[in-house]
């Protein structure tokens, strides 16, 4: 019998981060988006939830919980119902966690694991997206030449989240016919980190660009060893993940609109009781459900451990296109009030429009 019912710990645990993300992200997200820096202290809140060491094993420092990439896409809607923004700064450290937890040999999980269960925020980042107008995350331009014992790796990567901070990066790069991950550190001869950049949405996040200029890569960085890692499923968790954001962040412009609606009146009565008011309203909560769904689906097969490629790719480009449709009928619904800063459907309609064309931020 197939059931869409969350277990106790999974009801638990989105409880948890909803009152974090109401009470918390939500009252400083319009700051941080202002000032286009998230503080550090957020970062201190956002690591004593445990997001990077839960699912961590015991013998590494973490709390040994089952590896669930469902029970993490109820988190990370959660979390961007608070604002995505934020929700990316808190997350995308373990995204790099897991990929070394899942796919890393046994000397790479010894050595970096335990930094994601200590006492102080520990950022690791996967640098994914690149400066292309015709990217593609499976078949990116930045290359690995096989030299020696190790690699060369040359390439731009950009939109790297906490690039400003990030200890080490895992780097997706072209090796012949094939993909692979390589851990650099950001002290690499031959990388260059240029400054933070400017972007749409997602202000506040520190996002910098990435230059490989011959980097000398050892064999041991390369993600799995000599075995290689499968690298399309790790982009697969990445686009479970953001398609998660991106459910969250329209969730929310769905949740502001309601009310909203509700207490404007124009022409002697509220405009929710206007038929095409009340009609994209429906609609908008049938995308937000229908997301939810497909995103599932696809994280249950990662948690199965079958092939999530075409599943993960229709969650993450219906998300894509959903909530920005949402995005865009939240502001019409708001009407002038949709344009101004006093209300926050136009920061999440930027950051709707940002999520939707980025790749590798955070995963399930």
């Amino acid at each position: 019998m197939i059931s869409f019912a969350m277990t106790d710990e999974q009801e638990s645990m989105r409880l948890a981060m909803r009152d974090f993300a109401t009470s918390a992200m939500r009252p400083m997200a319009r700051d941080c988006d202002e000032a286009a820096d998230i503080p550090d202290a957020f970062f201190a809140q956002a690591w004593e939830l445990g997001l990077s060491g839960a699912q961590l094993p015991e013998e590494h420092g973490g709390y040994g919980g089952a590896r669930s990439p469902v029970s993490n896409a109820i988190v990370l809607e959660e979390l961007a119902y608070g604002d995505a923004t934020l929700a990316v700064g808190a997350a995308a450290p373990a995204l790099f966690a897991y990929a070394i937890a899942d796919q890393g040999t046994a000397a790479q999980r010894a050595a970096y694991l335990p930094a994601f269960s200590g006492e102080r925020p520990h950022a690791a980042v996967l640098a994914l997206s690149e400066p292309s107008p015709a990217f593609d995350a499976f078949a990116p331009r930045s290359a690995a030449a096989r030299n020696g014992s190790g690699f060369i790796l040359t390439g731009t990567k950009c939109f790297v989240p906490l690039a400003d901070r990030a200890s080490h990066f895992l780097v997706v790069a072209r090796d012949g016919e094939r993909l692979d991950a390589f851990i650099v550190p950001r002290d690499a001869a031959g990388l260059t980190i240029a400054a933070p950049e400017k972007n749409l949405g997602l202000k506040a996040l520190p996002t910098g660009t990435l230059q490989f200029d011959g980097v000398r890569v050892p064999e041991a960085n390369r993600l799995g060893g000599a075995q290689a890692a499968d690298v399309p499923r790790l982009l697969n968790h990445c686009r479970v993940g953001l398609a998660a954001l991106l459910n969250g962040l329209g969730r929310a412009v769905l949740e502001y609109c309601v009310p909203y609606a509700k207490e404007r009146v124009a022409f002697g009565e509220a405009i929710a009781r206007k038929q095409s008011i009340a009609f994209r309203l429906a609609e908008m909560h049938m995308e937000v459900e229908s997301m939810r769904w497909m995103i599932w689906k696809a994280a249950s097969e990662l948690e199965r451990g079958i092939d999530a490629t075409r599943s993960a790719h229709l969650a993450r480009s219906y998300a894509a296109e959903k909530a920005m449709w949402i995005a865009d009928h939240g502001v019409q619904v708001l009407g002038g009030h949709g344009f101004i800063r006093e209300h926050p459907v136009e920061m999440w309609y930027r950051n709707a429009r940002t999520l939707g064309v980025v790749e590798g931020l955070v995963g399930v």
